[in-house]
């Protein structure tokens, strides 16, 4: 766990017994290619950390290629159905990992334990709100700010790793496009 501890480190100053105690409350999770995490219907029970691997956001429909992709999760990153979590609600879309993907879960109930019974532990989960706030917006302001093509450009530019693992599909949807309308873009690229 000690990258998660890096994680947090560059928050904020970890007395010992602090770490300890919220380390003690993260469980890990080993969770195969294309296995879904978070299914619709069910309530995110867990805020997760991603050691390693990728993680697809998405509304599953009958036929795979009407499946709505709006978002990825990569390592070093919080990841969960968040708005299921906080609310308590059964959740809207699935998240499923799209490579073997190692986490690090703490249980909504064990997290307010942590803010409850540490001082450090709510300034952290303020900060990861914030953080998932933020790309939520950046997300948002993408798709309307940006043509197809300055998305698909962008994705490249910020996360190039990303088309080295993730099934065009996949990455169409996210971009707003069909898998045809890709590779047009693609070709006007190279």
């Amino acid at each position: 766990m000690g990258f998660l501890k890096e994680y947090y480190e560059q928050i904020v100053e970890l007395q010992e017994s602090e770490w300890d105690f919220i380390a003690s409350h993260f469980e890990r999770k080993v969770i195969t290619k294309n296995e879904i995490i978070t299914q619709q219907g069910e309530t995110e029970n867990y805020l997760s950390f991603i050691e390693s691997g990728i993680v697809r956001f998405y509304i599953p429909e009958e036929e795979e290629e009407n499946e709505l992709t709006f978002n990825f999760s990569f390592d070093k990153e919080l990841t969960c159905a968040y708005d299921s979590f906080l609310t308590r609600t059964p959740s809207q879309y699935e998240v499923q990992a799209l490579t073997k993907t190692v986490i690090w879960q703490i249980s909504y109930h064990n997290l307010q334990r942590v803010y409850h019974e540490t001082k450090v532990g709510n300034y952290i989960g303020r900060l990861a709100s914030e953080k998932l706030f933020l790309t939520k917006s950046k997300r948002e302001l993408s798709l309307l700010k940006y043509n197809i093509k300055e998305r698909y450009l962008n994705l490249f530019k910020e996360e190039p790793d990303v088309l080295k693992h993730i099934p065009l599909k996949y990455i169409a949807s996210y971009i707003g496009t069909t898998p045809q309308g890709l590779s047009r873009i693609r070709r006007q690229i190279v």
